[in-house]
């Protein structure tokens, strides 16, 4: 893999006030997190360089099993260093908290994943475990700056699969979540409720309903749930290694939330990645997916692009840094186990600086190419385009001033002029192979100007330059 040679956006402040307007300094933490949209899991082990990177939240799991390991008397905060908590409100980013693992002796089932015991109890008996425990860990960190909490992990997986994280049926999840929800809110009454990050996947591959559709049938017929806000604020995702997927998990999320009447929930992609087993320097020998340092760089791109365009609020890599690594295993992160970063780091530090405060975010997809159309509220727009094919594609946009930025996917610069008033990307081709298809597009080309009604065209060779339909939410 070439070094990648990226271009600081700091040194062109000064000529792209227009096209890359700086906060405001007297912005606050809370509101740079909400306006920061792009997130990492786990960058508190590396403080330092998860600040350079820009992101504006994390992810942390809060252990329930660490937090209280022998009783509810117990309270083990250094589970969570107030150091990292410090550390991301220093730079600006907000903490996002997954709760999960039942201690052992808060279950009759299996530690970990098993139903809290008193789960079906009144949210203020104390034998409701749960209750107690959500409670406390509202108020204590709500006074130190978390709100968000992510009620368990991919609850989706059955427990005859790799993965599974709740021994609970449907009915006992739906019942967590209700029971968290109003505890949370007790201790905290600005505490933000986020469901479970789900695979989707698990469901299709099974021909099943999705978990996500089945629970809201359940939180739909219990009569106390418009009350309380069916008890969520936020549907939470987790997708992977197919770029094209994003935008169709996003669409078909937004659905089911508008067929319960919930069309004013939030979505947040709170993991996603293409993990690179032909990483030169950590290989991983795996049957499917075959994937090279700059696809996962593309598909982190892609991937955020195609996730505003279908309606998702925020978006997060799984995973920053991999602290703890056997040689061999499979790796997703930003930052390897030996310190050293992949080009991916810089991909995301792209979208970070050039996908933010998006007004409006639509996408035009043909049979070669996706092109995701960005309207930032600085008064520029951001065109994202790539090649879906190993044909590679070529893409032409009308100008609306007389110069432009083009970036590649690292964040590499280049001023570029229109000709005879277009200008013209050449899009590399995908990587593509019998067994996966193409399951990440071309490297993905950026080009940046002031925001106006420029058309985008497709080149066909046979029928010439084809005007692109956008698809807005």
């Amino acid at each position: 893999m070439d070094t990648i040679y990226r271009v600081p956006t700091i040194t062109f402040i000064a000529i792209l006030i227009l096209l890359t307007a700086p906060a405001g300094a007297q912005e606050t933490a809370a509101s740079f997190a909400d306006a920061n949209v792009f997130g990492v899991v786990e960058g508190f082990w590396l403080p330092d360089q998860v600040c350079e990177l820009g992101a504006g939240w994390e992810r942390i799991i809060f252990d329930w099993a660490q937090h209280q390991p022998d009783s509810a008397d117990d309270w083990n905060f250094l589970n969570v260093d107030e150091r990292w908590l410090t550390a991301a409100r220093d730079c600006q980013r907000e903490v996002v908290a997954v709760v999960k693992h039942t201690p052992a002796w808060a279950t009759d089932g299996l530690p970990g994943p098993g139903v809290p015991r008193g789960l079906y109890l009144p949210v203020d008996d104390p034998g409701n475990l749960w209750a107690g425990f959500m409670r406390r860990l509202a108020a204590w960190y709500g006074d130190l700056g978390v709100r968000r909490f992510i009620i368990w992990n991919e609850p989706d997986i059955s427990p005859d699969v790799y993965g599974f994280e709740y021994e609970g049926s449907l009915q006992d999840y739906a019942q967590l979540l209700r029971v968290a929800a109003m505890a949370a809110r007790q201790g905290n009454p600005d505490a933000i409720i986020h469901l479970a990050g789900t695979t989707y996947w698990h469901d299709v591959n099974a021909g099943q309903r999705l978990y996500v559709d089945r629970l809201l049938e359940v939180l739909a017929a219990d009569p106390e749930a418009e009350a309380n806000g069916y008890y969520f604020d936020v549907l939470t995702l987790h997708i992977y290694f197919r770029a094209d997927t994003v935008y169709t998990i996003v669409s078909e999320m937004r659905d089911v939330l508008a067929r319960y009447g919930l069309g004013d929930k939030h979505i947040w992609i709170t993991e996603t990645n293409a993990s690179p087993n032909l990483d030169p320097l950590w290989r991983v020998e795996r049957p499917q997916y075959q994937i090279t340092l700059d696809q996962q760089a593309a598909y982190l791109v892609q991937a955020a692009a195609l996730g505003l365009a279908a309606g998702a609020d925020h978006i997060g890599v799984y995973k920053f840094y991999d602290w703890s690594l056997a040689p061999g295993a499979e790796s997703f992160a930003l930052i390897r186990a030996d310190g050293s970063r992949r080009p991916a780091y810089y991909a995301w530090q792209t979208v970070i600086e050039q996908m933010n405060g998006v007004e409006a975010a639509a996408l035009a997809q043909t049979e070669t190419a996706d092109v995701v159309r960005l309207s930032r509220d600085d008064g520029s727009e951001v065109v994202a385009a790539w090649a879906r094919t190993a044909s590679g594609a070529v893409v032409q946009i009308e100008a609306s001033a007389d110069q432009a930025l083009l970036l590649d996917q690292y964040g590499n610069i280049v001023w570029v002029r229109p000709v005879n008033g277009l200008y013209i990307l050449a899009l590399p081709p995908a990587a593509c192979s019998r067994r996966d298809g193409c399951p990440v597009g071309g490297m993905v080309s950026l080009l940046v100007q002031p925001r106006g009604e420029a058309q985008i065209f497709e080149w066909d060779s046979a029928a010439g330059a084809v005007s692109l339909a956008f698809s807005e939410v």
